[in-house]
């Protein structure tokens, strides 16, 4: 589907507004009530270097509701022990329960270093939840101050990704990517669990701003790499040639310290890690370190890319596999029907991404850097729209729902955690 022609030009640090106009765009229109289809974007990614636990990681004072599980029995124990083995060529999943239950957009989920809990970040209402592993009870952290969503447009902006600090045992940091009416950013907070529920969020220090913004393709993802750095996902916010533009932030995956200057050994001395993204909200690592990402198409096919360092996985002269000089082609690639695809993680040998649109879990069983097999795809229509995957384990995933995000009807219960036994 074509994205919207005009949005928030941002170069650099520098915000220049413009007009945003609302379009389609791959992750699914807004559909009639009643109906159940559509699908915008989002991904799991790392709190730490675990590389088969990779969570999408990173709030105010006022309480929230709280939520809690209907079935209050013990997930598996997580662990941090990866595979290296290859995956099967066909595989299973099993729902074990409903961890959560009447999140509003559940969007980001980072894992904390002691593994008793989750945090997640809530699209629209700009707050952060954490939710117990073994109870399934929720909790207020806090809100995020200066987050805009734009869900009355049918966009995909709000309080998106977050990650927690390597350190997080001494500093107690979080780090956050948000949209504001301008721009996209990434900001520290840090988090104090004894505080009163609601207030246990500091005051936001930004460390990087003039993301480019728009109706959609925002991206969103944050994740603590292997080697210590943090890695964002950004859209192009439907202005193409940003995503060639190699002096813009926008259609990029970044990495950098968590300073947000560039990390050490960038290909081009910038924060720019690889280039020609059109919107990338779902990256993880397998057990050699290999970065792997989820990216949204736009007529023709989505996409699951292996990045290389310094990378150009060309949009947007191409979408889906393509023998282009200089172009990374990608590694499996779908119909944005059928996929649609925001969290990504890996377990049990194969990637996991949560297809939006196409509402299934989508399985490729990996062999190094290629596929051991044909994509298999699961719980198709079960629970609607599916966005961010957490591996806690190399058998358990954690699911998220997206059906309030303003592209179907949602359902009794929206949104959820599903807790997932894979093989």
């Amino acid at each position: 589907m074509s994205r919207p022609r005009s949005a928030a030009r941002v170069l650099g640090a520098a915000a220049v507004a413009g007009t945003l106009a609302l379009g389609a765009c791959s992750s699914g229109g807004p559909t009639p009530a009643g109906s159940s289809a559509g699908s915008t974007a989002a991904s799991s990614s790392a709190a730490g270097s675990s590389a088969s636990s990779v969570a999408t990681s990173t709030a105010g004072t006022t309480p929230a509701p709280t939520t809690t599980s209907a079935t209050p029995t013990a997930v598996p124990t997580p662990t941090a022990t990866a595979t290296s083995r290859a995956g099967r060529p066909t595989g299973s999943v099993t729902v074990l329960r409903t961890l959560a239950t009447g999140l509003d957009v559940p969007w980001g989920l980072a894992l904390l270093p002691d593994r008793s809990a989750v945090l997640v970040t809530t699209r629209d209402d700009g707050r952060i939840r954490r939710v117990d592993l073994s109870t399934g009870r929720v909790t207020s952290v806090g809100h995020v101050p200066g987050v805009v969503s734009n869900v009355d447009q049918q966009g995909e902006a709000g309080l998106l990704g977050i990650a927690v600090s390597p350190r997080f045992a001494s500093d107690r940091t979080l780090f956050v990517y948000f949209s504001t009416a301008n721009d996209n950013r990434i900001a520290t907070m840090t988090y104090d669990p004894t505080a009163p529920a609601g207030q246990q969020l500091g005051a936001p220090r930004v460390i990087l701003l003039g993301i480019p913004h728009g109706v959609h393709h925002n991206g969103g993802r944050l994740a603590f790499g292997p080697d210590g750095y943090l890695y964002a996902t950004t859209g192009e916010a439907g202005d193409r040639p940003l995503a060639q533009d190699r002096s813009s932030l926008g259609g990029k995956i970044l990495r950098m310290t968590t300073a947000g200057r560039p990390a050490p050994g960038n290909p081009f001395g910038t924060l720019v890690w690889s280039y020609g993204h059109r919107n990338v909200e779902g990256i993880t690592w397998d057990a050699a370190g290999r970065l792997w990402s989820s990216e949204f198409g736009d007529h023709l096919h989505d996409e699951l890319n292996l990045i290389r360092k310094g990378g150009n996985y060309g949009w947007p002269q191409t979408e889906g596999k393509t023998s282009a000089p200089g172009i990374v082609s990608p590694v499996e690639q779908w119909s944005p029907d059928a996929n649609s695809p925001s969290g990504i993680a890996i377990a049990a040998g194969s990637a996991w991404l949560g297809g939006l649109r196409g509402e299934r879990l989508w399985r490729v069983p990996l062999d190094g850097t290629k596929p051991a097999g044909d994509p298999q795809s699961f719980l198709e229509g079960r629970y609607g729209r599916l966005r961010s995957v957490l591996a806690l384990d190399d058998r358990t995933l954690l699911v998220t729902t997206s059906n309030r995000d303003g592209r179907t009807s949602p359902r009794a219960g929206d949104d959820r955690i599903l807790v997932v036994r894979v093989s």
